[in-house]
């Protein structure tokens, strides 16, 4: 298994090198802009790889999960289409919301109750769009994923199997192989939507599938650093009447990058850091069943994700006045 695991790798990084070629034929190119934070042209949708992991997955497993790879599919595609020319929001939300549709269908969660079902599909879809926002400096997209794939393939192996063990192996290459090539001062490619995008998708169908196997919700910590982020900035820019659906700086990692001047792959560093002590916690609770740890350590992060924010906010304040 480990040749066979060897020889995907390798046969991803001639995946990618040829995707490289054929985005800069068609300048599939990712601009520098006021609103990004890099300041070369890069390659755009380098994390196409993730969805050829899966499917390689899915058809050597003989084709399991069905609907939620069809969801997928339709998922990639749109966000790919997305990557070559911007597409109407309307039409990425409304595809997303039916591919999270078929994983629910797939999962059965349309057993719970009506109301939960509605909540957790709009929590979802959003969950989509914020793993694509918070994609935007160099290896924060692979790290994190990386940091829950692993912590899922933990889980799964010590803990209790709730997924093909197999999936989360080959996802976990498919973004080593990617951080390779984007985990640098001058990244080669970014993941673009379709990376970001459908490597969220598979991370919320393992996250479901660890809920549905355990009947616990606290595994929702495992998004926690994401989504928090996420869900300040939105609150935040609606507070100030801006339109949440549109590219922007405000994130705290961006404030960190671009106002602050700090290395990309420190903050990348420090987010992956700050997940990974959370689910290092969480682990930890749920073998011992100390299901305050995690609550008393996903208030100690917000504290202090608030407090950074604030001290932040100020001195940039400060600096403006002069």
């Amino acid at each position: 298994m480990s040749v066979y695991y060897l020889g995907l790798g390798v046969f991803l990084v001639l995946i990618e090198v040829f995707y490289f070629r054929v985005a800069r034929r068609f300048h599939i190119i990712d601009e520098p802009g006021v609103r990004s934070s890099h300041q070369i042209p890069t390659v755009r949708g380098g994390g196409i790889i993730f969805v050829i992991a899966a499917l390689i997955w899915f058809m050597k497993a003989q084709f399991p999960l069905r609907w939620f790879m069809l969801g997928m599919a339709m998922v990639a595609i749109i966000s790919l289409l997305d990557d070559l020319k911007p597409r109407p929001v309307a039409a990425r939300v409304g595809i997303q919301t039916a591919a999270v549709t078929l994983m629910f269908y797939e999962l059965s969660l349309f057993d719970w109750p009506w109301w939960l079902a509605a909540l957790a599909l709009v929590i979802c879809v959003g969950a989509l769009n914020a793993f694509n926002f918070m994609d935007g400096i160099n290896g924060i997209t692979g790290l994190y994923a990386l940091v829950n794939l692993s912590t899922f393939a933990y889980i799964n192996l010590y803990v209790v199997e709730f997924a093909d063990g197999e999936l989360i192996t080959t996802l976990i290459i498919s973004v080593i192989v990617f951080l390779f090539f984007n985990f640098r001062m001058r990244a080669v490619c970014f993941a673009g939507d379709v990376g970001s995008v459908t490597i969220a998708f598979i991370q919320i169908l393992l996250l479901l599938m660890l809920i549905l196997q355990t009947d616990n919700f606290l595994w929702v910590i495992l998004f926690l650093v994401y989504g928090f982020d996420s869900t300040i900035t939105i609150v935040l820019r609606l507070v100030n009447k801006k339109n949440i659906l549109t590219p922007h700086r405000t994130h705290l990692y961006q404030y960190l990058a671009n106002e602050f001047g700090w290395p990309h792959r420190l903050i990348s560093v420090l987010y992956m850091a700050a997940q990974l002590l959370l689910n290092g916690v969480l682990v930890f609770s749920f073998l011992n069943s100390y299901f305050f740890l995690p609550l008393a350590a996903s208030l100690a992060f917000v504290v202090f994700y608030l407090s950074t924010r604030l001290i932040m906010h100020r001195r940039i304040k400060r600096a403006n006045a002069f």
